[in-house]
């Protein structure tokens, strides 16, 4: 049986939407510390979705089950994760986190093969992972490649994407096992909970002095709109819908198509141009996803 196309339009969908929005986290943290992005931008992804969740009437989650996986996915595929990779890639660059961010569908598939019927781990789905795995290193470059490792705060940075990688990979679990709720109102609602609990943080003076809002750059807050009503609340639908139909270790693929949409971005709005390795990643990563799909 071969997939339909609706899996494979929501899952670039998905790419475009979250591949953005590292470019506009950029912009933002230039002048916000992280915990004031997230909560920034779930505040305002959370209070678009819930006015849309009312004007369109969608049902709203019922039973205290459904309500746990919704905390748990809040905390575990938003607030934390978004957290570590704001702080970490204030000590590493986008290249070093991307290649750490890739192995997310190496840990889906094997928490798949325990924990989701139907999701078995097999040659050829690890065949094509590790093949995706390698074109997203021969994209990234090896200057990145051999920044592994390090010491002190670099070496925690590390880490820090590592845990959020393996995060995302546990919430795309988690989120398969949820009872069956509106994508809407699920979206809206654990946007929600993930935004009141980043709020002590973002307000924390632990944590950054918060500026004033008149002195915040139309570029900043531009960002942090951006990311809350595209990157965060129409991403969050389209995650929720894309995980209930065709699971987890399909929508873990999502993490080597990120790298390459950043590189189509680059190539379309920075005027850079493709070098060998990009093409190579490009034919790395096609063929991997192709030989972990096949039936």
């Amino acid at each position: 049986m071969k997939r339909p196309l609706s899996h494979w339009v929501l899952l670039v969908t998905l790419a475009v939407l979250w591949g953005s929005s590292f470019a506009l986290t950029r912009i933002a943290v230039a002048e916000l510390t992280p915990a004031m992005v997230v909560a920034g931008r779930n505040m305002v992804a959370a209070l678009g979705l819930l006015m849309l969740v009312v004007m369109l009437g969608r049902a709203w989650p019922r039973g205290r089950r459904v309500w746990a996986f919704m905390l748990a996915i809040a905390v575990i595929g938003n607030m934390a994760p978004f957290l570590l990779i704001s702080w970490g890639q204030q000590r590493i660059d986008s290249g070093l986190a991307g290649i750490l961010m890739a192995v997310m569908p190496l840990v889906t598939l094997v928490l798949a093969h325990f924990l989701v019927a139907g999701e078995t781990l097999t040659r050829q789905r690890l065949l094509g992972f590790t093949i995706g795995f390698v074109g997203i290193l021969a994209l990234i470059g090896p200057a990145a490649i051999r920044e592994l490792g390090g010491h002190g705060e670099t070496l925690m940075a590390q880490l820090a994407v590592l845990l959020a990688a393996c995060c995302y990979a546990v919430n795309a679990i988690v989120s398969r096992h949820k009872p069956a709720s509106d994508a809407w109102s699920t979206s809206a609602l654990v946007l929600g909970m993930a935004w009141l609990l980043t709020l002590p943080l973002a307000v924390s003076p632990y944590l950054g002095e918060m500026p004033p809002a008149l002195s915040l750059s139309a570029g900043a807050l531009w960002a942090v709109l951006i990311l809350g009503i595209i990157c965060t609340a129409m991403g969050s639908v389209v995650f929720f819908t894309l995980v209930a139909a065709a699971g987890p270790t399909f929508l873990s693929l999502i993490n080597y198509l990120i790298p390459l949409w950043a590189v189509v971005i680059g190539i379309l709005f920075l005027g850079e141009r493709p070098e060998w390795n990009h093409l190579l990643a490009l034919i790395l990563i096609l063929v991997g996803v192709a030989i972990s799909q096949r039936r």
